[in-house]
């Protein structure tokens, strides 16, 4: 093996773990929206040399996590109200369609495991762990769609509303979570069923009341 190639697997994987700890810093909201990324910064933090945080921050981008303006620099994704309700629009059409994809796929012990993951939301005490439940629970529903653009689609949708998804609950409270509780329980229904059409609208109609009930705070995406 090349001296060459040795260091171009180096540094990509130095470039995926740097993505993988920014990420996680992007999608728990520890650097929200509009924050500007300084190379040198994390460069210091993390002891690595800028080449490979270019490449994670390239990596960032193409998730829609990160915004790269050329010769200016790299912050963290955001939207303005229209946008965001642009993008639960798209939402609202892709995912049951990959969710429709992955019916078929979806086997008893993972319909298990959504059930599992119902109970465990309806017990979670924190905003974070509901998060990070609530995402593995929809992840669960689409892998099995088989269509991998279709859910790099989904995963960047899902990305670029993390935050937004965040403000919402932080609107209605985890104690005001009833209703989505019950949305997860019909949809793990409808799944078992393999009913298609029901499932379909279910998550549809899921996504529908986010965007309105986001739609009705303005003021989250002022700040």
């Amino acid at each position: 093996m090349t001296t060459e190639v040795t260091t171009s697997r180096k540094t990509g994987a130095a470039s995926q773990r740097i993505a993988d700890e920014l990420g996680s810093r992007i999608l728990s909201g520890a650097l929200p929206p509009g924050t500007r990324i300084r190379q040198e910064q994390i460069a210091e933090e993390l002891g690595v040399s800028r080449l490979p945080i270019r490449e994670a921050l390239r990596i960032l981008e193409s998730k829609g996590l990160v915004t790269l303006v050329p010769a200016t620099g790299a912050w963290v994704s955001s939207m303005n109200l229209a946008e965001c309700v642009e993008t639960y629009l798209i939402r609202e059409r892709l995912e049951p369609l990959a969710l429709g994809q992955a019916l078929a796929g979806i086997g008893e012990e993972t319909i298990d495991l959504m059930e599992a993951l119902v109970l465990e939301m309806e017990n979670s005490e924190t905003l974070e762990e509901f998060m990070d439940l609530d995402r593995q629970f929809h992840q669960l529903s689409f892998r099995s769609a088989g269509m991998p653009t279709l859910l790099d689609m989904v995963e960047r949708l899902w990305n670029t509303t993390q935050h937004y998804r965040r403000a919402y609950v932080q609107i209605v409270g985890i104690d005001g979570l009833r209703e989505t509780h019950l949305e997860h329980s019909l949809l793990v229904a409808a799944i078992r069923r393999r009913d298609r059409r029901s499932a379909e609208e279910l998550h549809g109609l899921h996504i529908r009341k986010t965007r309105l009930s986001l739609a009705d705070h303005p003021e989250i995406f002022d700040s």
